[in-house]
């Protein structure tokens, strides 16, 4: 459907942020293909993405250079993101959030305000067997450890989108 001005899109059925340390490198490439796979499915107004991180050192910076021309030669623009730090409301808005590594996590974990749904790992959604428990911080490293967080991201990404077709058809059948 069509939206012209002055109409308002529907609001998203569901919301999805992705958290690392600065934002720039695992937690956008991660909001990236969530969204391209979203939006190739169908789904890109079901679901609104998001990413940040625990550390705001980077805030309003653009995702890494490595991250983008990894990205983008699997079709996945990150050039118009910028890093934010993630808030307390936003254990409110969102319906997932979900962190790249262990230590984003327990950070997550402080953040939290009481009776708000736990962080997850993205990797929780992983369909590889044999999938780490993290997605490692490429930050440091060469440009391989860029496409094998890709990778990584990928097929959490193909698993979470399982995850949220099931949620939104939950969503749509009465009660």
């Amino acid at each position: 459907m069509k939206w012209f001005s002055g109409a308002r899109k529907p609001a998203p059925a569901c919301q999805v942020l992705m958290i690392c340390m600065g934002n720039i490198c695992r937690s956008p490439t991660a909001e990236g293909v969530l969204r391209h796979k979203l939006q190739r499915a169908g789904l890109g107004d079901a679901v609104l993405v998001d990413s940040a991180g625990t550390f705001g050192g980077h805030a309003g910076d653009p995702p890494d250079p490595r991250a983008q021309q990894h990205a983008k030669a699997r079709g996945v623009d990150l050039s118009k993101l910028r890093a934010r730090r993630v808030t307390e409301a936003d254990f409110r808005r969102f319906d997932l959030i979900l962190a790249m590594d262990d230590h984003n996590l327990a950070a997550l974990e402080k953040l939290r305000p009481a009776g708000a749904p736990e962080p997850l790992r993205l990797t929780s959604f992983a369909r590889r067997p044999d999938a780490p428990r993290e997605v490692p911080d490429p930050y440091y490293g060469g440009p391989d450890g860029f496409a094998v967080v890709l990778d990584l991201i990928d097929d959490a990404c193909e698993g979470l989108l399982v995850h949220l077709r099931a949620r939104l058809e939950t969503r749509g059948k009465p009660a």
